[in-house]
C-alpha cells in the first residue's frame, strides 16, 4: 500500500500536539518537506510571521491533496473537504490541539484574520472534484480567485500590510504563480484527467483534448503553451509594484517568489513550450541567478518586452 503524503497524515482528527510550538513545527515541517516554485515561510521572514503562514499552507496543502492524492472516490474527496472546512469553523474554540487547527486557530486570533479566505481555498479545492475543463481563460481566472489569492491576502495580513491597493497587486502575483503552476504541470494534470488550458484555446488552434493530455508535442502545442505563458506574463508585470511597496523582510520574500514564478515561465520558453517531453522544475542550479537577481533587484530585465 502507497505511504500517504506527509500533508494527508497530518489531516487525522487523533493527531495533538504536545504544545502550540509544536504544532507550528509539524506546518514548518511540511513546508520544508514539498516542493514549490517559491519560497514558503522561508527564514527569511521573522519568526512571529513565519509560524502562521507556515499554517496557513499547511491547512491549504492537506485540503489541495484531499483533491488530488490517490486512494479516494470523488465522495469521499468531497466529504474529507467538508470535514476539513467544518473543523475550520470550530477550530476557535474547539482545535482539540490538533496540529493544523490549533496552528490556524493562535494565527486567526493574534492577527485577526478572517475565515473566508481559508473557505474559498477549500472551494477551489472541491472544485478540482467536481469540475475537469474550462470552457475558457475567465474560468481560469474565477478558480484562482479561489485557489490562489486568498493566500497572498493571508500572507498580507499576517504581515499588517493589508490593504485594497496591495489585495490587487497580491492578486496579480498569485494568479501568475498559479497560473504558471498550470503550464508547468500539463502532464502531472493529465494523469488525473484535468485541464486547465481553456477548451476554447485548445479550439483555436485546432488541437483536441486527448493532444494536451498525452502528447507528444507537436507544433500547435508549443504555439497553445506560449501563447499561455504570454498571457501569464501580464499578471507578474501588473504584481511587481507589491514587491517594491512593502517593507522588509516580507519584500525580500515577495520579490523570491516572484522570480520562482517568472522562472519558470522562462524555463518553458526555453524548452519551446514543451511541457510534454519534460517537466520544466526549479532546482539549485537555479539558486544562483534567483539569488542574483534578488540583490540586483531589476524586474524589468526579467520581463520579456510588451508582457
Amino acid at each position: 500500500m502507497t505511504p500517504l503524503p506527509a500533508s494527508t497524515q497530518l489531516a487525522s482528527s487523533a493527531l495533538a500536539a504536545a504544545s502550540l510550538p509544536e504544532a507550528y513545527g509539524a506546518c514548518l515541517s511540511l513546508c520544508r518537506s514539498h516542493y514549490e516554485n517559491f519560497p514558503v515561510a522561508s527564514r527569511m521572514i521573522p519568526a512571529e510571521q513565519r509560524g502562521p503562514i507556515a499554517a496557513v499552507y499547511a491547512f491549504a496543502r492537506v485540503a489541495d491533496d484531499f483533491a488530488d492524492e490517490p486512494g479516494w472516490t470523488p465522495p469521499e474527496r468531497l466529504s474529507l473537504l467538508d470535514d476539513w472546512r467544518r473543523r475550520l469553523r470550530a477550530c476557535g474554540s474547539s482545535h482539540n490541539r490538533h496540529p493544523v487547527f490549533w496552528a490556524v486557530a493562535d494565527a486567526v486570533e493574534r492577527f485577526r484574520l478572517p475565515l473566508d479566505p481559508f473557505e474559498r481555498l477549500i472551494t477551489a479545492f472541491e472544485r478540482d472534484v467536481t469540475k475537469n475543463r474550462h470552457e475558457n481563460f475567465d474560468e481560469v481566472l474565477d478558480y484562482c480567485r479561489y485557489s490562489a489569492n486568498p493566500v497572498g491576502e493571508l500572507v498580507l495580513r499576517v504581515f499588517g500590510f493589508w490593504n485594497e491597493e496591495r489585495g490587487k497587486w497580491s492578486d496579480a502575483v498569485c494568479t501568475g504563480l498559479q497560473l504558471a503552476n498550470f503550464w508547468q504541470d500539463v502532464t502531472v494534470d493529465a494523469a488525473k484527467d484535468r485541464i486547465y488550458v481553456p477548451r476554447e484555446d485548445m479550439k483555436a488552434h485546432g488541437l483536441a483534448e486527448e493532444q494536451i493530455l498525452r502528447g507528444p508535442v507537436i507544433e500547435p502545442l508549443r504555439r497553445l503553451i506560449a501563447f499561455q505563458v504570454e498571457r501569464t506574463w501580464t499578471f507578474f508585470r501588473a504584481g511587481v509594484p507589491l514587491c517594491d511597496d512593502v517593507p522588509n523582510p516580507l519584500r525580500r520574500e515577495l520579490r523570491l517568489v516572484w522570480l520562482g514564478g517568472t522562472r519558470i515561465l522562462e524555463k518553458i520558453g526555453a524548452q519551446d513550450g514543451d511541457v510534454w517531453g519534460q517537466r520544466p522544475t526549479l532546482g539549485k542550479t537555479d539558486l544562483p541567478r534567483l539569488m542574483q537577481r534578488l540583490f540586483f533587484w531589476n524586474p524589468a530585465a526579467v520581463l520579456p518586452r510588451g508582457s
